[in-house]
């Protein structure tokens, strides 16, 4: 991979796909029910980020993929830090009880959602990645449904148990928990297979304007080395 060449729609998805966390952390505050699916609000869009994560690392490699992980990273933290300190100060309109009381409802995330979601998507992400990244070379860069599919079985599993376990345990029944875990990961997974047309479009276009299809067959897939770009 050439360390220093420019791409046209890198940016754009590391931006969308750095939106989607942000969001999803957001929503995941709220445990909503769906037909017969029980599951944290932020279900609904995250399997956006497993899309995106499939088609960065598809295109551009692991490396750069790992560089977008961790953009991810920094950001859900630094939005994290900054609810939590505007969800500390006093509230200018003190005689309006539902707008700071809103607030800490929807921002104020509790500590065990925070470090949930933070484990589980550093986790669950480069398992996603990683997963790929190897079933490509093992495939020779067919059938990418298999990979798409295969590595998002993976994450998601890693990710969803990761984060339910962590945020939840104790708050709820262990029948209670284990719905949820099983509707968060049919959930995602079946978004993931629904989806499948759409990322080989996305994935065949970006090859082609991008000129990359990139194998990480001498990658070091030390998740740590951030710099490593």
């Amino acid at each position: 991979m050439n360390e220093h060449r420019n791409y046209r729609y890198l940016d754009f998805i590391t931006a969308a796909f750095v939106a989607v966390l942000i969001i999803s952390n957001i929503t995941s505050s709220k445990i909503v029910l769906l037909g017969p699916f029980t599951f944290d609000g932020g279900t609904i869009l995250f399997p956006l980020a497993y899309i995106f994560g499939d088609v960065l690392t598809e295109v551009y490699g692991y490396k750069r993929s790992r560089r977008v992980i961790w953009t991810g990273f920094f950001w859900l933290i630094m939005a994290t830090v900054i609810f939590t300190i505007v969800d500390a100060l006093p509230s200018a309109f003190p005689a309006i009880p539902p707008m700071p009381d809103s607030f800490h409802v929807i921002l104020g995330q509790t500590p065990r959602i925070v470090l949930g979601s933070l484990v589980a998507y550093f986790a669950g992400e480069f398992s996603n990645s990683f997963v790929l990244a190897k079933l490509k070379i093992q495939t020779e860069g067919r059938y990418l449904w298999v990979r798409t599919i295969g590595s998002t079985l993976v994450g998601e599993g890693i990710d969803t148990l990761i984060f339910a376990v962590i945020a939840f345990a104790g708050t709820m029944s262990g029948q209670d928990l284990t719905n949820l875990i099983v509707s968060n990961y049919i959930y995602k997974c079946g978004i993931e297979a629904v989806f499948t047309p759409v990322t080989y479009k996305v994935v065949n276009f970006l090859k082609r304007v991008e000129n990359e299809d990139y194998y990480d067959r001498e990658t070091d897939f030390n998740p740590f080395l951030v710099a490593d770009v």
